[in-house]
C-alpha cells in the first residue's frame, strides 16, 4: 500500500492544530458581546475562557498517554470529532451555562487531539533536517494562531456574530475527521496503564482553586463556596502529589522537579503567562469599552505584539551567545516587567498609540525572549523516558498559568469596579505587574543557581519551537 500523500497529511495535521490554537484566543475579542448577551458577571465571564483552558491544560498529559496506549491516529480522530461537536454546541449555546459547559468539552477534546498532532507530524519525517523543517512549520502555526484567532474573532463579532468564531470549527473539523483515517499513518497500541487518579485529582484540584478565586470576587473570601472550593482544591492537589509518588506509571514523574532549572522554568512560565493572559483578557474589554474600538479594530490591535514575539525567535540565539543564559533571562523578564508597568498607567484619556501600542511592543520583546528560554529550561537535562512528560508540563504550566492569572486578577478587577471601569482595568493591569515581579525574582534565583550552565538552544527541540 503506498504511503499517505505528505502534503495532505501535513495539511490535516497543521489545520487541526491551527483550529485548536485559534480557539484559545478567538473568543477574546468577543467577550464584551458575550457578556451583554448572557448578562455575565465579571467572574462568570472569565469561565468562558477558563473552562476551555483548564480542561485543555489539566488533561493534556493524560491525552498524550491515551495516544501512546490506544494509537495516536485513533485518539486524534476521536478528539477532533468531539471538538467539532462541542464547537457546534458552543456556537449554538442558548444560555451562558450551556456555553461554558460546551467550552469545557472543547478543552477535553483538545487535550486528546493536540498531543497526537506533533507525534503524527514527526513520525512522517524522512530525516533530521526534514524533521526540523516540519517542526518549524508546526511551531509557526501555533505562534500565528494566537494572533490570527484574535483577528478572526474580531471579524466575525463585528460583521456577523461572535457565534461564528466557534461555528467555523464545524466544517473544518468534519473535513479533518473524514480524511484523517485515509491520509494519516496509523500507529500501534502499546502496553501500559492510565494514571486516571493523577489526571482527575490534578484537573479537579486546579479547577476548584480557580473556582474558589472566582467565588471570592463574586461572594467574598468568607463565603462558604469560596472557602470550600479553595480547601477542596488544596486537598485534591496534595492527593495528586501522593498518587504520583506511588503509582507505577505517573503522568507527572515527580523526579522532573528535582532539577532547579526545570522547576524554575515551569513556575516562571506559569507566572508570566498568568500575567500576560490577564493583560490580553482585560485589554480586549478596555479597548472596546473605554477607547471605543470595534471588535475588528481590537483584533488588529494585537497584531504588532505578536509580530514582535516572532521577531525574538531570530535574535535569541545571537543574544544568548553574547550575554549568556542567566543575564539574558533576567534582562528579558525586566523588559517584560517594564512594559507591563507602562501599560498599567492607562487612563480614560489614553489612546491606542502610544499608550497601548508601545507598552505592548516592549512586552513582546521581553516575554518573547523569556518564554523561549523558559521553554528550553523546562526540558533541560531530561532523560529520554521523561521527555514527553517534561514537554507536557511546559504546556500544562502555560494553560494553568493563564487560568490562574485571569481568576486572581478578576478578584482585583471586581473589587475596583465600584470606582468605575477605568479604575478596575487599571488595577487589573497593575496586578499583572506583580506576576512579572514574582517571575523576575524567581528568574534571578534560577540565574544564580544555573549561571555556569552552557547556553543551549537546539532547533530539533519541538517544545522550544512550540514556544
Amino acid at each position: 500500500m503506498p504511503p499517505p500523500p505528505r502534503r495532505v497529511a501535513l495539511t490535516l495535521i497543521l489545520g487541526s492544530q491551527l483550529m485548536m490554537t485559534l480557539d484559545t484566543s478567538i473568543i477574546t475579542t468577543a467577550l464584551p458581546k458575550v457578556q451583554q448577551q448572557f448578562d455575565f458577571s465579571p467572574g462568570a465571564l472569565s469561565w468562558v475562557q477558563n473552562a476551555y483552558v483548564l480542561a485543555f491544560g489539566g488533561l493534556l498529559l493524560l491525552g498524550a498517554r491515551t495516544g501512546d496506549l490506544l494509537g495516536r491516529r485513533r485518539v486524534f480522530v476521536g478528539g477532533i470529532a468531539l471538538f467539532t461537536l462541542a464547537s457546534l454546541a458552543a456556537g449554538l449555546a442558548p444560555t451562558g451555562p450551556f456555553l461554558i459547559a460546551a467550552r469545557a468539552v472543547q478543552g477535553v477534546a483538545a487535550s486528546l487531539a493536540v498531543p497526537s498532532t506533533l507525534a503524527l507530524l514527526v513520525s512522517g519525517s524522512r530525516d533530521a533536517t526534514d524533521r526540523a523543517r516540519l517542526i518549524a512549520l508546526y511551531s509557526a502555526v501555533i505562534g500565528a494562531g494566537g494572533s490570527v484567532g484574535i483577528v478572526i474573532g474580531g471579524v466575525f463579532t463585528d460583521l456577523l456574530s461572535w457565534r461564528w468564531g466557534l461555528l467555523v470549527n464545524v466544517p473544518i473539523g468534519l473535513v479533518i475527521t473524514a480524511l484523517a483515517p485515509r491520509f494519516l499513518a496509523g500507529t500501534a497500541r502499546s502496553e501500559g496503564s492510565f494514571d486516571l487518579g493523577g489526571a482527575l485529582t490534578s484537573t479537579l484540584g486546579m479547577t476548584a482553586l480557580v473556582y474558589g478565586f472566582i467565588q471570592a470576587s463574586e461572594a467574598g473570601w468568607g463565603a462558604a463556596s469560596t472557602v470550600v472550593s479553595l480547601a477542596a482544591g488544596i486537598v485534591l492537589l496534595i492527593t495528586f502529589v501522593l498518587i504520583e509518588r506511588v503509582v507505577a506509571q505517573p503522568i507527572t514523574p515527580l523526579r522532573l522537579f528535582a532539577n532547579v532549572e526545570r522547576s524554575g522554568a515551569y513556575a516562571g512560565r506559569l507566572l508570566i503567562v498568568g500575567g500576560n493572559f490577564a493583560v490580553f483578557y482585560f485589554l480586549s474589554q478596555y479597548l472596546q469599552e473605554v477607547l471605543g474600538l470595534s471588535p475588528l479594530e481590537t483584533g488588529f490591535a494585537y497584531v504588532p505584539v505578536t509580530g514582535m514575539f516572532f521577531a525574538m525567535v531570530y535574535v535569541v540565539r545571537p543574544l544568548l551567545a553574547r550575554l549568556g543564559r542567566p543575564v539574558l533571562l533576567v534582562a528579558s523578564l525586566t523588559i517584560a516587567l517594564a512594559g507591563t508597568w507602562w501599560l498599567s498607567r492607562i487612563s480614560a484619556s489614553s489612546t491606542y498609540f502610544p499608550d497601548v501600542l508601545l507598552p505592548l511592543l516592549v512586552i513582546g520583546v521581553g516575554q518573547g525572549i523569556a518564554i523561549i528560554l523558559m521553554t528550553n529550561g523546562g526540558v533541560a537535562d531530561v532523560e529520554p523516558q521523561d521527555a514527553g512528560a517534561a514537554s507536557g508540563l511546559v504546556n500544562v504550566a502555560h494553560q494553568v498559568g493563564g487560568s490562574l492569572g485571569i481568576a486572581i486578577l478578576t478578584i482585583v478587577y471586581a473589587g475596583a469596579l465600584p470606582n468605575g471601569k477605568v479604575a478596575a482595568f487599571h488595577d487589573a493591569f497593575t496586578g499583572s505587574v506583580y506576576f512579572f515581579v514574582a517571575a523576575l525574582a524567581l528568574g534571578i534565583v534560577v540565574a544564580i543557581v544555573t549561571r555556569h550552565r552552557a547556553p543551549e538552544i537546539t532547533p530539533q527541540n519541538p517544545v522550544l519551537l512550540e514556544a
